[in-house]
């Protein structure tokens, strides 16, 4: 009786407990259009959240695990997938093509983990993949793999691009971090402080999950791994461990604060952490949330108070300062969209 009440509430404040959201696309100068992807489909809104709809007409049935809409023409949109490498919308996700020359046959059947834009030319994007790191100067037409340096390792998760220095880039990895300062042409590994060198091909490496370049300083990089949380004041000399405090160590999603230095956000399967100070003082921000395992998190580029977190178990949330108080948005609409 207990558990029908609690999923009738679920339903009426517009939570869908069937949909965990993998992921959080914002557009970005649009505030009420927002994508997001579950373990079957993407679906977006032009509202706001008030109505959603199912986007994955055209695509394979395979799941989306990234996306990224390209910041000079938003219309187009890249999806990156488990089994089916990449697709490209140009209309805002209407239509969907294939875009998988020149990646591997064995990247076909693994994951695109995350697409990384050149601000100079959005053409110019780089990829992250369970087979490496590959590149396209000409918007997903051709890619290329830039793995030159990378022979420790294989499994690339993400990607940080420093905003000032655009050629220079970090990858993290199944085995710590690498760093490249011409584009992927090169990239060494910078794992003081982070994995041990007889560690890296093991079991007992350390799997990074998100790696962030402070966009004040660009000199300190934050790492997310699923065993803590690391900090680089050097360019990625040197790691320190940070956020220890924190009760769950296995970081899913990070980002940087974009409107205030220091300030970043962290999710995993004890919901949201915020620190204001670099990662030394950490507070959980979890008021509002029904499913405290958040997957995704996501920060509006015209409110920075405007915060999004997408969990496993009750659907999207949204919260208008800073993460205090979140609020359910609208369930999904699990019909493919007919055009």
């Amino acid at each position: 009786m207990l558990l029908t009440l609690v999923c009738l509430s679920l339903e009426l404040t517009g939570c869908d407990r069937g949909d965990p959201i993998v992921l959080i696309q914002l557009h970005p100068t649009n505030q009420d259009i927002i994508y997001v992807a579950t373990n079957d489909y993407i679906y977006k809104t032009r509202d706001g959240g008030q109505t959603w709809t199912n986007l994955s007409q055209g695509m394979s049935h395979s799941r989306v695990i990234s996306m990224a809409i390209d910041p000079t023409y938003p219309a187009t949109v890249y999806a990156g997938t488990k089994g089916d490498a990449v697709f490209k919308s140009h209309d805002g996700g209407q239509r969907w093509v294939s875009m998988r020359s020149g990646l591997d046959d064995a990247t076909i059947s693994s994951v695109v983990n995350q697409f990384v834009f050149d601000p100079r030319d959005s053409n110019h994007i780089f990829l992250a993949t369970t087979m490496g790191v590959f590149e396209t100067k000409n918007g997903g037409e051709n890619w290329t793999k830039k793995m030159e340096g990378m022979k420790e390792v294989l499994m690339v998760v993400t990607l940080g691009m420093d905003p000032t220095r655009t050629s220079t880039l970090y990858a993290g990895t199944s085995g710590g971090v690498y760093k490249t300062v011409d584009s992927a042409g090169r990239w060494e590994q910078v794992n003081n402080g982070l994995v041990p060198p007889t560690m890296v091909k093991t079991s007992r490496a350390l799997n990074v999950t998100a790696v962030v370049v402070d966009p004040f300083d660009s000199r300190t990089v934050y790492a997310a791994t699923l065993a803590g949380i690391f900090k680089s004041i050097d360019e990625g000399k040197s790691w320190n461990r940070i956020g220890e405090s924190l009760p769950d160590q296995m970081i899913m999603a990070m980002i940087h604060d974009r409107a205030r230095q220091g300030v970043i956000y962290v999710t995993g399967r004890d919901g949201v952490h915020r620190t204001t100070d670099g990662g030394a003082t950490w507070n959980a921000l979890n008021t509002g949330l029904t499913t405290t395992n958040v997957r995704a998190v996501a920060q509006s580029e015209r409110d920075s108070n405007t915060l999004y977190a997408g969990t496993n178990g009750s659907g999207l949330y949204r919260s208008r300062n800073a993460g205090e108080t979140w609020e359910p948005m609208p369930k999904l609409n699990n019909r493919p969209s007919v055009h």
